[in-house]
């Protein structure tokens, strides 16, 4: 079992990705349960309506109309709470896959066995990716099937496409996590880092809209891949996910090789 990292990894997991699930199961059914006594209430809209444009731009969906399924969980679930939840699990597990083996001091225990550092790196890397996956899975089911118990229907398959974007996101910052990990081998570095990216990122795609000289920059940003051609309105947009899955094997790669170059003994 111990040589076989990947599904080591997801054994070692399995409790954290079962709180993590139900975590998602209870969020995404507390905004289902809202929404009955929000659906009919125009004081949401004007409320929208009359947030400083900053505001609206950083924490509500463009244009979106909290009167509909739709505009509900873009506003609720997809512009904030939803992300932020994965990146935390993306950069968490990313930091640990390498870092945290070595803050653990683990690492010598693992690379004791006849197994390569390029092996160890991408199994822990496909570890976060199927860990990333089953949480936006589980989100996405909850979202469908608990939705429809309150009238909240929403296509299934512009669900699906929401989902795809925000785990590709958060695979994009957890692979950032585990490039860290790898070149430096430090925890605190591996886990801040992704966090205040992410956090400049967020605010960059909110506020390019009504900044103008942030706008030139703002397709750089992982948030405008993950949201800004609307999937839960439009379904997959194929340039952004190839864009978000080139920064993640980029930063896969980043991550193998640094890990196959750094001194270990140091």
């Amino acid at each position: 079992m111990l040589r076989d990292i990947l599904l080591k990894t997801l054994h070692d997991q399995r409790r954290g990705l079962l709180a993590w699930s139900v975590s998602l199961l209870l969020l995404v059914a507390m905004y289902v349960a809202l929404w009955p006594s929000i659906r009919d209430q125009p004081t949401m809209g004007q409320f929208l309506q009359n947030m400083p444009e900053a505001m609206r731009a950083l924490f509500a969906a463009s244009g979106a109309d909290m009167s509909t399924p739709t505009g509900y969980v873009q506003v609720e679930l997809l512009s904030f709470m939803g992300p932020m939840l994965l990146l935390i699990y993306a950069i968490t597990t990313g930091a640990a896959g390498i870092a945290g083996e070595e803050d653990r001091h683990t690492l010598e225990l693992l690379m004791a066995n006849p197994v390569s550092r390029t092996r160890v790196v991408l199994e822990k890397f496909g570890a976060l990716v199927v860990g990333t996956l089953l949480l936006a899975l589980v989100a996405g089911l909850a979202l469908v099937l608990e939705g429809r118990l309150a009238g909240l229907t929403l296509p299934a398959g512009n669900v699906a496409a929401a989902m795809l974007h925000m785990a590709l996101l958060a695979l994009v910052f957890g692979a950032l996590a585990a490039a860290i990990g790898g070149l430096t081998g430090h925890g605190g570095a591996s886990r801040a880092i992704p966090a205040v990216v992410a956090v400049v990122a967020y605010v960059l795609n909110g506020l390019a809209p009504v900044v103008s000289w942030l706008e030139p920059a703002r397709k750089i940003s992982p948030f405008f891949q993950y949201i800004g051609h609307d999937p839960l309105r439009n379904g997959v947009s194929a340039p952004a996910v190839l864009v978000a899955l080139l920064t993640t094997v980029v930063l896969a790669a980043v991550a193998v090789v640094g890990f196959r170059r750094r001194d270990l003994a140091a």
